[in-house]
């Protein structure tokens, strides 16, 4: 018999193998070229004047900024393993934010800024702050030489007793809500946890101003280190997750007294307040697209499920700033406030089919759908009332 003594082609089934372990490969390296090549054109596609943040482990990079007055755009990278917010804030008040920004996504956010220095927060509520340093621009002192604007005196005057009247309102309610509290009746409480609530939402835009006030009235235990168990989970979240979702009002008392205290002094300062007539568009704006981008879709009322109650709370106190604003806009602008109107009432009449004969349902039984259609028309009346203060001369 006759040896065959040269190679041996292999079977056909490994030769397949052999070519499908190289295509494999080159596929890999591919991949890995675009990506390279991808991550060069996303950063080359970043504008000029953009400033990148990147927040991980508690800290900003970079964690000191200069920057001119007037408008600028920032670009917040989230590189934690934890959702955060970003904030700029002059001493207790935010001047702009952007919330719930997830683990490894980017949110860019444009501000305009006067000269000064500011602090921006660095993802979690207990982590150290950065510094942005504002300089003067030729923009920002033409701006100084502005003329008072003498047609909004009305306007802000009525302002002003529209929030002295609904804060007065929260501190009643929140009282008479810690009264039910400290005697110890749970069912009593939690009829007036949300008439204690409803008032803080209709003035929402100025009350969140007070970063040190809202950080302690309405903190989120989404945004805390420790979540619920966080020392800094106080406020109206705290009081609710004890009604709710402990069905206790053991160690309610103190909360409940703090609570009180703070509303009382967000009271205090806002008499004193002195807002300028384009705050009140902005802040609007800033709140309406803050709900529709994360509170609709997530909630924010975890344990009560009254989330419903507070969008309508929001779009009532919406509603009184753009009725405030509407003989000055009306004239400057009038087919931005007719679109401001419109999508108004919009948002409300999404939010009032959802409204059954006893109220509106819990809003873990809202559907999808629902929620998407919400979003969308209060996702454009902030787009709409964010157009109000270019309009009329006010930036």
């Amino acid at each position: 018999m006759t040896r065959n003594t040269g190679s041996v082609a292999p079977p056909p089934s490994q030769k397949m193998m052999k070519l499908a372990v190289a295509g494999a490969a080159i596929l890999v390296v591919a991949g890995a070229g675009a990506f390279y090549f991808a991550s060069k054109n996303m950063k080359a596609g970043t504008p000029n004047d953009a400033i990148v943040v990147t927040i991980k482990d508690g800290s900003c990079d970079p964690n000191a900024i200069t920057v001119l007055a007037g408008r600028s755009t920032f670009k917040i990278v989230n590189n934690s393993d934890r959702a955060l917010e970003w904030e700029i804030l002059d001493g207790v008040m935010v001047l702009e934010e952007r919330e719930n920004i997830l683990p490894g996504f980017t949110q860019t956010m444009q501000a305009k800024l006067k000269a000064g220095n500011y602090e921006i927060t660095c993802g979690l509520l207990s982590s150290p702050r950065g510094t942005l340093h504002v300089t003067p621009s030729a923009e920002s002192e033409a701006e100084a030489a502005r003329p008072p604007l003498v047609s909004f005196v009305g306007a802000l005057a009525e302002f002003q007793v529209f929030l002295m009247t609904q804060t007065n309102s929260l501190v009643k309610a929140t009282a008479a809500l810690d009264a039910a509290i400290q005697s110890g009746d749970l069912e009593q409480a939690r009829l007036l946890y949300q008439k204690a609530r409803i008032p803080y939402k209709q003035i929402e835009p100025m009350a969140d101003m007070f970063a040190d006030l809202h950080n302690a009235i309405d903190p989120i235990a989404d945004y805390l280190e420790k979540r619920e168990q966080d020392p800094a989970f106080t406020g109206f979240h705290r009081i609710e997750y004890g009604l709710y979702a402990s069905n206790s009002l053991d160690g309610l008392a103190p909360v409940s007294t703090k609570l009180l205290a703070d509303v009382t002094a967000l009271k205090d300062r806002v008499r004193g307040l002195r807002i300028p007539p384009e705050q009140i568009a902005k802040g609007t704006a800033r709140l309406l697209s803050s709900i529709a981008d994360t509170k609709v879709t997530a909630g924010e009322d975890h344990y009560s499920k009254t989330d419903l109650a507070d969008f309508e709370a929001n779009l009532a106190g919406t509603s009184r700033m753009m009725a405030l604003l509407k003989p000055v806009v009306s004239q400057a602008a009038p087919t931005i406030m007719a679109d401001i109107e419109t999508r108004l009432a919009d948002a409300n009449t999404a939010l009032t089919v959802m409204r059954g004969t006893d109220g509106y349902p819990a809003y873990d039984k809202v559907s999808k759908e629902s929620r998407e259609a919400l979003a969308q028309k209060i996702k454009a009346l902030a787009d709409a009332i964010g157009k109000l203060n270019s309009a009329i001369g006010l930036e």
